[in-house]
């Protein structure tokens, strides 16, 4: 049972890609919003067609080692604001004025706490009726859960044994109280309550469609479990798993992937540009490690734990495009996979980027996803003519040069800021392949590599990941005896949680790290713990750390070898416009056709798996001896 399956759940498509131990072999299908289940099963029965030669999904569940499953359900639901009521209840006076000390803050209060915040005197004789009026209020005013926050982990122990008592779990209606500091062990209030909070609005999103997947994978009487990928580039068991990690997750799997091409291409600086439906995720490699940040940022708030540094813009595939103000403008708002594209057929009534490629000829109606789906050019042309040209006094012809251009720019801006002298663009998902060029032309970049797997590439990032967990704890002591007893207490956590996720700690790879953080600036450095280590660093506040990993297999990547270029052969032309008056003939090839060392020059549009490319005029390209497709600005 060396399978693994990896699975991207995007909000116009979902993917899916199967190592089986020697091999990778992918998938997509169209995400189903209406239920997230459907399509997480369609796709592994369409898995199951492409490695056995007919749909057998029983079969491969049997033989997978483990299911990893990334979705952007949680992104999605804090973005539309689809979750409970949250009220505060906080012994912290001022922490509503903390919590919203800019634009950012203060947008996300309003519109996840508003007024549902009240202080407690932690120290009051009278604290036991005074907690129980206050959650009573907060019920009152719409919460459905109550983060409680305390200036320090005693008094929120304080606080949790009054309300174990006073609202014990087992009745009926029982709010769920959830605790700051059993969360995240973060000195400053207001980030520490950030992240309960988000984590608190995101919970019952992922634990009502990840339970749901779990209890449908039971009827196949699959045994291993369903494990969920995180934002640290690691996975758990759903019931092991906190739900604020799993927001941006997606994205770390492109960075993963990322990471391990820049491993055997020896690139030095490697920027990913996922192009999705809805939106391009920006991220950084450098040396082959992905750029996190200490700590993690969502919709501008900070929060406690680490995250990988995404920067994500409101432009993809399905990204709608208007004209504004005289002006045409690219996202943030998306058709999604329903209605989707007006070529696609479900109704849609705006354009988008799939739409002008289908017109410029770039795409091609009869072959988008490997030919299981049909393009509509005639709505594509109807829907574009009515928003973008009529509105703007052009021609059709000039409405799409235009709207690709104001596309590549919108790209362009999403990364422009991280390019150095060296940087390579890794662009993949969906739209990745077909406006990497115009976009890394804009940015100044002059390389650019397109993976095979690009269709579906956090997917196969995610395949790199290992069963994992990252511990911090305060310690409260800068003593060797305190940070002992801590160690201590993170080792015996450690222990039942690797247990509970089928692996003994003593199997596990482990690393100890003192995390020292400045009382003046706020920077944070790390330096190795062992047990009975001096911990005294003036001036700095102190954490332990600690980060175990139970190893899965990764799919291994061979070195890049230098081989002989030769003429790409091409499989037949394609009517391409350039410029308004401007219709090119340009080569087709077909990437599973082709050898290491084809190439060619563009203009020319090459047809991966799951995505078509284009070579813009100007722009060289190869195929590399893994069988990627590596691009390079000559002009």
């Amino acid at each position: 049972m060396d399978t693994l399956i990896n699975i991207d759940n995007g909000g116009t498509l979902t993917d899916i890609c199967v190592w089986d131990g020697s091999s990778i072999s992918f998938t997509k299908t169209l995400t189903t919003p209406h239920d997230l289940s459907e399509c997480l099963f369609t796709g592994i029965e369409k898995a199951s067609e492409k490695l056995y030669g007919r749909a057998d999904t029983t079969r491969l569940l049997h033989q997978a080692q483990h299911i990893r499953y990334s979705t952007t359900q949680g992104t999605n639901a804090l973005v539309e604001r689809r979750g409970p009521m949250i009220g505060v209840i906080t012994s912290v006076d001022g922490l509503a004025e903390q919590m919203q000390r800019d634009d950012a803050q203060a947008k996300l209060f309003d519109g996840l706490i508003g007024n549902r915040v009240h202080t407690v005197d932690a120290h009051a004789d009278t604290l036991d009726f005074d907690i129980v009026q206050l959650v009573n209020r907060l019920t009152t005013q719409g919460a459905a859960r109550v983060v409680v926050v305390g200036g320090d982990a005693e008094v929120e122990r304080t606080l949790r044994n009054v309300l174990l008592r006073r609202f014990p779990r087992h009745l009926l209606g029982s709010v769920p109280l959830i605790y700051s500091w059993e969360l995240a062990g973060d000195r400053d209030d207001a980030r520490r309550a950030w992240s309960c909070v988000i984590n608190s609005f995101l919970h019952p999103t992922m634990e009502r469609f990840l339970y749901g997947a779990e209890r449908r994978l039971k009827e196949y009487k699959v045994a291993n479990p369903l494990l969920v990928y995180r934002n640290d580039g690691a996975s758990s068991r759903v019931a092991k798993s906190v739900a604020l990690k799993t927001y941006s997750s997606g994205p770390r799997g492109g960075l993963e992937g990322t990471a391990a091409l820049a491993g055997v291409y020896g690139l030095p600086h490697a920027l990913m540009m996922d192009i999705g439906g809805t939106t391009t995720d920006v991220g950084m490699v450098r040396d082959s490690e992905v750029a996190v940040l200490d700590r993690g940022a969502i919709e501008g708030v900070d929060i406690s734990y680490e995250m990988s540094d995404v920067r994500s813009t409101g432009v993809g595939g399905s990204s709608v495009i208007a004209v504004t103000d005289g002006t045409i403008t690219v996202g943030p708002k998306s058709v999604g996979a329903a209605p989707g594209p007006a070529c696609f057929g479900f109704g849609g009534k705006q354009a988008t980027i799939t739409d002008v490629n289908l017109l410029l000829g770039v795409l091609d109606a009869d072959t988008y996803l490997d030919g299981t789906f049909t393009l509509d050019a005639e709505r594509s042309r109807a829907v574009i003519t009515e928003t973008i040209a009529e509105p703007l006094g052009i021609g059709l012809d000039e409405a799409l040069i235009r709207m690709e251009q104001a596309f590549f720019t919108a790209l362009a801006q999403s990364f422009s800021s991280w390019v150095e002298s060296d940087t390579t663009l890794l662009a993949f998902g969906g739209a990745g392949p077909m406006s990497a060029a115009g976009a890394a032309r804009r940015a100044g970049v002059r390389q650019v590599l397109i993976p095979r797997t690009a269709a579906v590439f956090s997917a196969f990032g995610i395949a790199f990941s290992d069963v994992g967990k990252t511990y911090e704890v305060v310690i409260d002591e800068a003593t060797a005896d305190a940070a002992l007893a801590t160690h201590n207490e993170l080792l015996a956590r450690a222990e039942r949680d690797m247990f509970q996720e089928g692996y003994a700690l003593a199997d596990c790879e482990t690393r100890w790290q003192l995390v020292l953080e400045s009382t003046d600036t706020g920077a944070r450095s790390r330096v190795p713990y062992a047990p009975g280590d001096d911990v005294e660093y003036p001036g700095h506040t102190l954490t332990l750390e600690l980060t175990t990993t139970a190893p899965l297999p990764h799919p291994e990547l061979a070195e890049q070898e230098s081989v002989d270029e030769t003429p790409a052969p091409a499989t037949g032309t394609r009517r391409v416009r350039s410029a308004a008056d401007t219709v090119d003939e340009v080569p087709v090839h077909v990437l599973e056709d082709l050898s290491p060392g084809h190439s060619g020059d563009g203009p020319a549009i090459i047809e991966g798996p799951f995505f078509t490319a284009r070579v813009l005029p100007g722009w060289h390209f190869r195929v590399t001896s893994a069988g990627d497709l590596l691009l390079t600005d000559v002009g």
